[in-house]
């Protein structure tokens, strides 16, 4: 087996904010698993509040090349790295590779019975009310929206962007960034002003106020739903949970996460950290177990990859052999 990494930054058409970091580019890392003729491909961006880089990722990739070029399967990578952007990139990479060498699309190989478009969130950027309200009416081809949030000022903003498009639908996101009576105050408000879900309101680690909270607008794990083993700290506290596969350290692991939440009740949505269609493919996958989707990482984008992920306003179609699975 042959192994390759590289390091490929995808510029973002404009600066990207959330409640505590800013980013000008999407830092991706890419693996290639070549075999004889046949290439896997995987992308990871990693974990950044868990302290990922790309150039961490990088390093870490680095320490299990041998085992890659003697040959590894999917179940021997959750054992040899953990949860994050490096196995992830392996991880997709050796599904991609699997599909090709048994010439069969990647979601057959994971039981999903067919692959269909799927309709994503367009993200608008945290920002003064105003600067939102306008930049959710330069996207009107966009007609479900997710809202970064930040704590102070978070009704003004969602009520900017509901007067600029009073047409959407409208998810939002706080990051951690909520008190716990911030909690209080916005969850009436904002169901008034029809947001759907509502994405990690309170810090990991710090929802306990959640267990039985009745919150009139269904709560969604993010930074709380890592892998599997976080479902039970999450059970009475949110209805939904957001899987990444930069979280769960890829595939394997997401559609493990996926499946152990549906049994649990749980409703799912799949996110990305941003990067190209080749971050964006495997995660097409868990999104045809998921209810709300937020694959949107190349609408941010300058640029993409060859033989790119197909978008129609929120709508994105089936990826192509070509690229990826």
């Amino acid at each position: 087996m042959q192994v390759e990494f590289r390091r490929i930054d995808w510029p973002l058409k404009s600066r990207f904010r959330i409640a505590y970091r800013v980013q000008t580019h999407a830092e991706t890392v890419v693996v290639e698993l070549k075999d004889g003729n046949l290439i896997g491909r995987g992308e990871a961006l990693g974990v950044s509040y868990h302290g990922e880089t790309a150039d961490s990722l990088l390093a870490q990739l680095t320490t299990v090349k041998k085992d890659l070029i003697g040959g590894i399967s999917r179940t021997d990578l959750q054992a040899l790295l953990p949860p994050g952007g490096a196995r992830n990139a392996i991880d997709c990479a050796l599904w991609d590779l699997e599909a090709k060498r048994v010439d069969r699309r990647a979601w057959e190989l994971a039981g999903v019975k067919s692959a269909n478009p799927l309709v994503t969130a367009y993200t608008l950027s945290l920002d003064t009310p105003e600067a939102m309200g306008q930049a959710a009416a330069a996207v009107r081809q966009y007609s479900l929206l997710k809202i970064k949030l930040a704590g102070e000022d978070d009704l003004e903003r969602v009520s900017a962007v509901r007067k600029a498009r009073p047409d959407a639908q409208m998810i939002v996101d706080a990051n951690q960034a909520w008190s716990e009576r911030q909690l209080y105050e916005f969850t009436p408000r904002l169901a008034e002003l029809g947001v759907k879900l509502i994405e990690q309101p309170l810090p990991a680690g710090k929802d306990e106020v959640l267990a039985g909270f009745e919150s009139p607008v269904p709560l969604c794990a993010d930074e709380s739903c890592q892998v599997t083993e976080s479902l039970p700290s999450l059970m009475g506290k949110y209805q939904y949970v957001n899987i990444k596969l930069d979280k769960t350290g890829g595939l394997t692991e997401a559609l493990r996460l996926a499946r152990a939440a549906q049994a649990a009740n749980l409703g799912l949505m799949v996110g990305c950290m941003g990067g190209s269609s080749l971050s964006m493919a495997p995660a097409f996958i868990v999104g045809q177990l998921c209810s709300v989707i937020d694959l949107d990482g190349p609408l941010l984008s300058t640029t993409d990859v060859p033989n790119a992920i197909r978008y129609e306003g929120n709508r994105m179609f089936v990826p192509e052999v070509s690229l990826w699975g």
